[in-house]
């Protein structure tokens, strides 16, 4: 099989087939013809810097925002929140390296102990514990009050005596076996054993069928787990490098806490603490933050700003009618890389002093909507037509001249929408459009392979509504509705100012 390769270039004569290309790595080589775009996203996951994109849509804001975090680290803290025992509706946080979660996690293994059948445990602690019946020695759950052989209730009380009543003796025998033991049996049994000549201490606990035993470093970690205050891992260690807030509501980007119907009752509901949901600014924290059209955030974009100011952001209660009103958490991490994108007639609608913060440490990049019709840049868009097909995933590679047809219709996409004669199109979310329409043509048909016939149908299947419209009344028909007015899609209507970005 050959690997053509576009970084060296190639002709779309050496292709036989769309496999014949190979795809980069690293996603940042899959994004084409945006090479400033590409260049400066380099250096702002190298810097750690912020990126405003600007540009219409399905031209790779989104995938350019993505990939920024195939090049940062994993992050490398874990964020809890922790009761704070003196007033619990201000609950401390607590940052946890790698290292720390990584001891602790092994901490927890070692209490977890060793698993065995209730037979092999010494006779009187599996009595003790419910599993063996002390009269005849027959094992069963603890669950079970009776013994299933001999009647005899566990835990020496004797055999229900025979008679109209033994079912509502046996009740009131059961029924005060598990007040007195919370179940049949102790629910913990310690004692001693030898282990290479040493006595130690081990308890023996209940574990549904089985019987669990904790030997004494396994009780040496309880007891200091035990003096840790209780806490809830709010941000875990293993997690996405990447977090898309798009649209996303006050709460879910800032965070809240839950309301609790009986009051954060200390029996009956939940402490504040459990009840604390990170936004997704703390979620991004060490990762990537992107939001496609923040102007539509409208005045939340205020704290975005104070987030990358101060890397930190409170998380209390938003709803006034909820029992979590009087939650704060303060001082929550959130140093995150901002990726924000926006269509350049929204330019206005971007807070000045967030522009002024990415400007002050990061990159603002226009976009562009076509790139030169050269060699170099037709094995581009023929590397992006085999990446479109990978990563479908049901459909067929494209023929050599469906490569040709595709391309074509890339050059007519640039010239039509763009006004832009002898480029190429870098609106590729509908260019991938029609691939996957003449894919699903081929399929149906049972063709090994995208024919030109099939991009050719599909070219036809695949515009936009106003582009419909558009020909409609070309054609002389009435059209659907009583006035065209302007579109921002494609600016298909424009006559008065140039098309696109370029």
């Amino acid at each position: 099989m050959k690997t053509l390769n576009a970084k060296k270039g190639f002709t779309i004569d050496e292709i036989e087939t769309s496999e014949d290309i190979a795809i980069p790595k690293d996603p940042l080589d899959r994004i084409i013809g945006q090479d400033e775009a590409v260049e400066t996203a380099r250096i702002a996951a190298y810097q750690r810097r912020h990126l405003l994109l600007f540009g219409p849509p399905g031209i790779g804001k989104s995938m350019t925002a993505q990939a920024i975090s195939f090049h940062i680290q994993a992050p490398e803290h874990e964020i809890r929140v922790v009761d704070n025992p003196e007033s619990h509706e201000r609950p401390f946080i607590e940052v946890l390296t790698k290292e720390q979660v990584f001891l602790e996690h092994e901490s927890k293994l070692a209490m977890d102990g060793d698993l065995i059948d209730p037979e092999n445990a010494p006779a009187d602690i599996a009595e003790k514990l419910g599993y063996r019946c002390s009269k005849c020695g027959m094992y069963s759950s603890y669950t079970e009050v009776e013994c299933p052989s001999c009647g005899t209730i566990k835990g020496g009380a004797g055999k229900i005596p025979e008679g109209p009543f033994k079912d509502i003796l046996g009740g009131l025998g059961g029924l005060l076996e598990v007040t007195m033991n919370r179940a049949v049996g102790n629910e913990s049994i310690k004692a001693t054993r030898i282990v290479n000549g040493s006595e130690e201490i081990v308890a023996y606990e209940k574990a549904g069928d089985k019987i669990k035993i904790l030997n004494q470093r396994a009780l040496e970690k309880r007891r200091e787990h035990a003096k840790k205050r209780p806490s809830k891992v709010l941000v875990p260690i293993n997690r996405s490098p990447f977090v898309i807030a798009t649209g996303a509501s006050e709460t879910e980007l800032l965070g809240d806490v839950r309301h609790d119907p009986y009051g954060g009752h200390p029996t009956l509901g939940q402490l504040p603490f459990e009840r604390v949901v990170a936004g997704v600014i703390h979620d991004s924290h060490e990762g990537v933050l992107f939001i496609d059209e923040i102007p539509q955030l409208g005045i939340l974009q205020r704290y975005i700003l104070t987030a990358m100011q101060e890397k930190k952001f409170p998380i209390s209660g938003r709803n006034p009618q909820s029992s979590g009103a009087s939650v704060r958490v303060d001082a929550v991490p959130c140093d995150f890389i901002f990726v924000g994108s926006a269509n350049i007639e929204d330019l206005q609608y971007i807070l000045p002093p967030l522009r002024s913060r990415i400007l002050g440490n990061g990159y603002e990049v226009l976009l562009s909507t076509t790139m030169e019709d050269n060699e170099r840049n037709v094995s581009k868009l023929a590397q992006f037509i085999a990446q479109e097909i990978a990563n479908d995933g049901k459909i067929p590679h494209a023929s050599r001249e469906a490569i040709y047809a595709l391309i074509d219709e890339a050059r007519r996409r640039a010239k039509y929408y763009d006004e832009k004669p002898n480029r190429l199109t870098l609106r590729l979310r509908e260019l991938g459009g029609v691939i996957r329409v003449a894919g699903d043509m081929a399929k149906i048909n049972h063709k090994p392979l995208i024919e030109a016939s099939d991009v050719n149908t599909a070219i036809k299947k695949v515009i936009p509504i106003e582009e419909a419209i558009k020909r409609s009344i070309e054609r002389g028909d009435k059209p659907p509705v009583s006035k065209i007015t302007k579109t921002p899609y494609y600016n298909w209507n424009v006559t008065e100012e140039p098309h696109g970005y370029d």
